[in-house]
């Protein structure tokens, strides 16, 4: 894992607000959610503890507007957090939340990804400590809900069905112009896996491998993965292939295949995307329910967004440029 990883996490936002419902309008509330709100006096007071650190500063002098939309949203997807919380009876610790922090950086600087954060999306540490919480609260809402199973036992059950996608394989791929001669490197190769350079030297060209080569099951050549899978280690196969003009000969030199301990970091990763999927469409459903309204000095709310009165959207934590017209108003409130 890297600070890449986490930087995923934090930068792309996943659902966008509720419907516009219901009459409710007071000149001193940003946003209700619900029987909650986001009152004006605390989101300048947000807008305002961002602002004091000097690179969320800079990055929100370009639109200052479009700033307190993103503000906004981040506050409105706490509320709806919130909600969602209470009505499954999730409880995500700040320890699962520095856990899952410590599991996302890998060992990169945590400081150096708070500046980057600031300086390319106007995000506070705060806000970053919220976006990993959600995605916790996504991912326990679903197991919550019998949508996903993070447990060992399900773990154990994945690796069983994927092993075989998670396999290493030793190959050797040395094109040739006829079965013939197919024939013939294959013998070759198979009295002797050690002169493989050699062999692939006089044939060589863009479809011919230099050296035996490992390559992960997803990265095998999708004309020759059948070809591939059933041959044994130690042995090859030849196979004319129509686009290359010639005959493959593949050498299939080793297999590897991970154990479950090898693998269960990447087949929890896998479980823990598939449970954040799931997630989305429950926390949707919550924030359906929250009747969503955006006081209109701050935007409107436009295909499940908030946006400037012009339509400029801000999504949350997005890589994109903000873009927004004068009124104020708010990112995605989601993610």
């Amino acid at each position: 894992m890297s600070r890449r990883r986490l930087l995923a996490v934090l930068l792309v936002g996943v659902a966008g607000l509720a419907g516009l419902a219901g009459c409710r309008s007071s000149p001193t509330v940003a946003a209700y959610v619900g029987d909650a709100q986001v009152t004006v006096a605390e989101l300048d007071a947000a807008v305002a503890e961002r602002l004091a650190d000097p690179d969320i500063a800079a990055y929100a002098q370009a639109d200052e507007a479009g700033f307190a939309r993103q503000v906004l949203g981040l506050r409105v997807g706490e509320e709806v957090y919130a909600a969602v919380g209470r009505r499954y009876g999730i409880a995500v610790t700040d320890a699962d939340v520095r856990a899952r922090i410590d599991q996302l950086l890998g060992g990169s600087n945590l400081q150096d990804v708070y500046t980057q954060v600031a300086q390319q999306q106007g995000a506070s540490p705060a806000d970053v400590v919220e976006n990993v919480r959600q995605q916790l609260v996504r991912q326990r809402v679903a197991v919550v809900a019998g949508q996903a199973d993070l447990s060992e036992a399900a773990l154990r059950a994945r690796y069983e069905e994927t092993k075989a996608g998670l396999s290493t394989v030793e190959l050797g791929i040395v094109t040739v112009p006829d079965q013939a001669t197919a024939d013939a490197v294959l013998a070759q190769l198979l009295a002797d896996p050690a002169g493989y350079p050699a062999i692939a030297a006089q044939y060589a060209g863009n479809n011919t491998l230099p050296q035996v080569q490992a390559l992960a099951s997803a990265d095998l050549p999708a004309v020759l993965a059948q070809s591939i899978s059933a041959t044994p280690a130690g042995q090859g196969f030849t196979q004319a292939v129509a686009e290359v003009g010639g005959v493959v000969v593949g050498f299939v030199r080793a297999v590897t295949v991970p154990s479950f301990d090898e693998a269960r970091s990447q087949l929890a990763q896998q479980a823990a995307t598939a449970a954040d999927d799931a997630g989305v469409a429950l926390v949707t459903a919550v924030r359906d329910d929250l009747r969503l309204k955006v006081n209109p000095r701050y935007g409107v709310l436009d295909q499940g967004r908030i946006v400037a009165g012009d339509g400029g959207v801000v999504k949350l934590l997005d890589g994109a440029a903000v873009t927004g017209g004068t009124a104020a108003g708010s990112g995605t409130a989601g993610d």
